[in-house]
């Protein structure tokens, strides 16, 4: 997570029923095993290819604060994940959402965030051709 750019952030209370494989989801993170630097929350790190998850509500980097009630402050990795296996059939999640950075420009995510194409990946072979191709019709225009 970059330090230079503000994130929004929004909780969302997220009800799931658990499938036959589950809630559909990983974790990562806790007190052990940091996710993010400074920061020993749970995370959602990846869908599985099938749950309840994959209704697009939880994404990958998605902080979960707490399961039915639970608060997930200050756990160990192992612990978290024994929350989570005996939450029962009907899970409530509450998620905190990283939204859109507010200091730039929409589609922009930072430097080294996912999520954007830098315009200089896009922008220096596309002015690198268009220059060869200048290039190119003068020659042309010149042996004529």
């Amino acid at each position: 997570m970059n330090g230079g750019v503000d994130w929004a952030l929004s909780e969302e209370v997220i009800d799931l029923t658990r499938g036959p494989s589950g809630l559909g989801f990983n974790i990562v993170g806790g007190t052990d095993q940091k996710y993010v630097a400074n920061d020993s929350g749970i995370y959602v790190s990846g869908s599985k290819k099938m749950g309840p998850a994959l209704d697009g509500r939880l994404q990958e980097g998605d902080k979960i604060l707490a399961i039915n009630d639970r608060d997930l402050k200050n756990l160990l990795h192992k612990d978290a994940v024994e929350l989570f296996r005996n939450a029962g059939y009907n899970v409530s999640l509450k998620v905190q959402h990283r939204l859109q950075p507010q200091n730039g420009p929409a589609g922009h995510r930072g430097d080294g965030e996912p999520g954007g194409i830098p315009l200089a990946v896009i922008l220096v072979p596309v002015l690198a051709i268009a220059v060869a191709a200048v290039w190119a019709f003068l020659r042309y225009r010149q042996r004529m």
